[in-house]
């Protein structure tokens, strides 16, 4: 297995939830998933907002996706499906600017 794929990735999160045993004593449950995921984008936003090295955003942005990938172990979906299906999705939106900025979005009239 390709240790940059993402089964690998997959795997390797994995190991992680059977390791502290997750799922036995509440790492998946998700009020507290959601939790997780909100305080590490509060850091992503950090490393933004104070100027914080692109080393310390990177690791930031991983901690955010190892939390997203253990979510999908939690709740038992193909995170990758998933995310080739929404961006098929994405992929037939039309773009706007807002504000001066591109959003990609579904625009309700």
């Amino acid at each position: 297995m390709n240790a940059d794929s993402y089964d690998a990735m997959l795997t390797a999160v994995q190991a992680f939830h059977d390791k502290h045993r997750f799922r036995d004593t509440g790492g998946e449950d998700m009020t507290y998933r959601v939790a997780l995921m909100s305080e590490e984008l509060g850091e992503i936003a950090e490393c933004v907002t104070k100027g914080k090295s692109r080393e310390q955003l990177a690791e930031e942005v991983a901690d955010l996706l190892i939390l997203l990938i253990g979510t999908a172990i939690a709740q038992d979906f193909d995170l990758k499906q998933a995310f080739w299906d929404k961006l098929r999705k994405l992929e037939g939106r039309e773009s706007r600017m807002i504000n001066g900025r591109i959003r990609v979005s579904e625009f309700k009239e």
